[in-house]
């Protein structure tokens, strides 16, 4: 990790990596940590003072920091890059630099478990993360009073009918009843050339992610797909015929610090 002062004042604010044509990541990682009990806001501390700034500085952007509604001792996240080649620069640079060596060890005694990750990327043109040109909040800042949520899917690998059902029938039900995506993505297919950090291999996803000012709103969202026609008679059906387990759904609380939410 670059030498970066991430407590200092007048560090960069937004984003400084590469994230692709007009700000949207090519490449993203959504990582799911398992915790130890009661530790979360400790390693969610460290991780908005120390971790931002100083991975952005290699060439990443840090997107979403997010506490899981369903279990206090989980930690989601979400980090892009330009394509797999600058993955690799970036991540190369931050987990052999000194803020890592310093802080690395303190952040891992949080963790039971840290290789629930899946590498993606937009399902098509402009279904990526818009990164934000505003400022980030600084660290401590208190979280946003939002709702944020990913639905994950699972299609038999190397398929592709259940991917163009969300892509060609899903996602136009989604816009039409309520808030649009934040960013809808799949399987990234290339070799992990980073080793050091695991990644699922052999799957085929699709991930769509969502904010709403509240719970009740994604509720009310949800219902009003379900009930949609082409959703309920023909979609929906045709994405439980492909998919190759049940899906899961997020329910996220962002940090002070996130991008998203």
């Amino acid at each position: 990790m670059p030498a970066t002062d991430a407590t200092d004042p007048a560090a960069p604010a937004t984003p400084t990596g590469p994230t692709g044509p007009g700000g949207r990541p090519a490449v993203i990682e959504l990582r799911r940590y398992t915790l130890r009990p009661g530790r979360r806001d400790e390693l969610i501390d460290l991780f908005d003072r120390e971790f931002v700034e100083t991975q952005e500085a290699t060439g990443m952007a840090v997107l979403g920091q997010f506490r899981d509604l369903d279990d206090p001792d989980r930690f989601v996240w979400l980090r892009g890059f330009s394509d797999m080649a600058a993955r690799h620069r970036a991540l190369t640079a931050f987990y052999g630099g000194p803020v890592w060596a310093e802080h690395g060890p303190r952040a891992n005694a949080t963790m039971v478990d840290s290789d629930d990750v899946h590498l993606l990327r937009p399902l098509s043109a402009g279904t990526s993360f818009t990164v934000p040109a505003y400022r980030r909040p600084p660290a401590g800042a208190p979280a946003p009073d939002r709702f944020v949520t990913a639905t994950v899917w699972f299609f038999p690998p190397g398929t592709e009918d259940g991917v163009a059902l969300v892509r060609e029938g899903l996602l136009p039900v989604l816009t039409g009843t309520g808030p649009a995506p934040l960013a809808v993505l799949t399987t990234e297919t290339a070799h992990n050339t980073f080793a050091r950090l695991p990644v699922h291999t052999g799957t085929n996803v699709v991930a769509v992610f969502s904010s709403y000012p509240d719970e009740s709103a994604h509720r009310r969202h949800v219902a009003a797909v379900r009930a949609h026609p082409l959703a309920r008679d023909a979609v929906l059906p045709g994405i439980g015929r492909t998919q190759s387990a049940a899906p899961w759904t997020l329910r996220l609380a962002p940090t002070g610090r996130s991008l998203i939410s």
